[in-house]
């Protein structure tokens, strides 16, 4: 399965600023988030009210289009700085700490069962592509790895119950798990677009007030983003050739909840019920 690749970062229409200063730069348009939100189940109505704890955030009115902007403190910048490596750290299957975490991945996963080899058939009972799970991160990168790794350490009960396909009513044509895992984190960081110095969205200022409380808010994201996925899987009754759909409704919710007016923490999405 190729890795999705999603484009067009939505931004929320939000109450007109005191001043209408234009701007050149645009970040996406309305009409395509709106229209996005009736096809994932959302009301069509963009009307946040800003009421969070945000550091010094500008928002400029051009016709449909917000762009915003975000002086970050120093440990919002150290964070970032931290996150963003992580995800510009390519999976190389020569280091010994990546061979490492993969062998941590397959004891996490399957406790008590022994891993032949690095290349080996038993790493596509996890939903790998093939016998070595190395060529799957393109998209990722290590931290896909990471994430699995968290998500299997941090909440065992829910990564055994999506890795088994348990509850629900499940399609004769599942999707992989572990590539699913990886396709994740691609989206979610297209979602919070973190590579630019400050944030260009209002959901990637949101979540870095979050990282500034808590250094692994991107991994509790990604678990919380495992559960919604799935969720929105048994809910569509989808199958394999679906995964795409499901995919961009999941950023679609995620983005909703991130936006939330009682949302100060990852915790604090209503969708962190779904973790045990």
């Amino acid at each position: 399965m190729r890795v999705v690749r999603i484009s067009c970062v939505r931004t929320r229409h939000l109450s007109p600023p005191s001043s209408s200063t234009p701007h050149s730069d645009v970040s996406a348009g309305l009409s395509n988030a709106d229209a996005e939100d009736v096809s994932c189940g959302g009301t069509g109505t963009p009307s946040l009210r800003i009421k969070k704890r945000l550091t010094c955030v500008c928002f400029y009115r051009k016709r449909a289009y917000e762009r915003i902007c975000s002086n970050l403190t120093p440990l919002q910048e150290e964070r970032l700085k931290r996150l963003t490596k992580r995800m510009n750290n390519c999976f190389d299957a020569s280091l010994s700490d990546h061979q490492d975490a993969l062998r941590a991945l397959w004891s996490a996963t399957y406790p008590g069962e022994k891993l032949e080899a690095l290349i080996s058939d038993q790493w596509k009972d996890m939903g790998w592509q093939g016998r070595d799970p190395s060529t799957d991160f393109r998209g990722g990168g290590f931290i896909s790895l990471e994430n699995l790794l968290f998500f299997a350490k941090t909440f065992p009960t829910t990564f055994q119950r999506l890795l088994k396909k348990q509850g629900g009513k499940r399609a004769a044509w599942e999707y992989p798990f572990a590539v699913a895992g990886v396709n994740i984190t691609f989206m979610i960081m297209q979602m919070l677009d973190l590579e630019a110095s400050k944030p260009r969205t209002f959901v990637g200022s949101v979540f870095l007030q979050m990282l500034s409380e808590n250094e692994w808010a991107f991994d509790l994201l990604y678990c919380v983003a495992f559960a919604v996925m799935d969720k929105q899987w048994l809910d569509r009754n989808a199958t394999y050739m679906e995964f795409n759909d499901v995919l961009r409704c999941t950023r679609a919710q995620l983005e909703r909840e991130l936006m939330m007016d009682d949302v100060f923490r990852i915790e604090d999405m209503p969708s962190f019920s779904l973790l045990s």
